[in-house]
């Protein structure tokens, strides 16, 4: 793997001058996402390959959902981002965005992208994603996925953005992480997390069932956005 090189640059001295780019970013991205009303975002690996288990998912799910009337929103890339935007794509009626990041492999657009943005920062990217979410599927992925869904999982049980509805597709993927929160979270002597809060995550493999889940969460809550 390629290490990014991080000597170009004083950070110390270049950080006030970086405030305004890291606006800029913001700005493009609010102006860029402003039509957006029924957002779901799909995270997922970009390593997997066309004609697997899980890009074939994606593909089915966000194609139902667009067909539902929600837009899709993916990172823009290779995998599942590009299964989710296909899926989307070849529903002829919703709309595929792709919010694209800057990193040194792995990351190129797809094709099925319709509107699509480009991001330096991770940070200004979630935000993205988040503002313009009214729902979350999180299919199987590494690192950035993982730092995705716990970023969303984490704001919606401290209540810092409105009840969001998450699932999780790939039942063999994500049940022996649900069943180690279950028994080590909650059933530690020092509890961490609250019974709850496993409430707010629903894993499954069916989209009629995660299509379903969206549409009666979102419901339940779209008065409250």
């Amino acid at each position: 793997m390629k290490s990014a090189d991080y000597t170009k640059e004083d950070f110390r001295s270049m950080d006030p001058w970086r405030l305004f780019r890291i606006m800029a970013e913001f700005v493009e991205g609010f102006e860029h996402m402003s039509e957006i009303e029924k957002g779901v975002s799909i995270f997922g690996s970009a390593r997997i390959k066309e004609g697997t288990k899980y890009y074939q998912l994606a593909r089915e799910v966000a194609n139902s959902l667009s067909l539902a009337g929600f837009e899709i929103i993916t990172g823009g890339g290779p995998g599942i981002m590009e299964a989710a935007n296909r899926g989307a794509f070849e529903s002829g009626v919703g709309r595929t965005v792709g919010l694209n990041i800057d990193l040194p492999f792995e990351q190129s657009g797809n094709a099925y992208v319709q509107h699509g943005i480009n991001f330096r920062y991770f940070f200004v990217r979630k935000v993205m994603f988040l503002k313009y979410s009214c729902a979350v599927v999180v299919m199987p992925g590494g690192f950035g996925t993982m730092d995705e869904f716990f970023e969303i999982l984490t704001l919606v049980q401290t209540q810092k953005v409105p009840p969001t509805p998450i699932v999780l597709m790939g039942e063999d993927f994500w049940n022996g992480m649900i069943d180690w929160v279950r028994e080590v979270m909650l059933n530690n002597d020092d509890i961490m997390i609250s019974s709850e809060d496993l409430d707010l995550v629903r894993v499954t493999d069916d989209p009629h069932v995660a299509i379903e889940h969206i549409e009666r969460e979102y419901g339940k809550t779209r008065l409250k956005r």
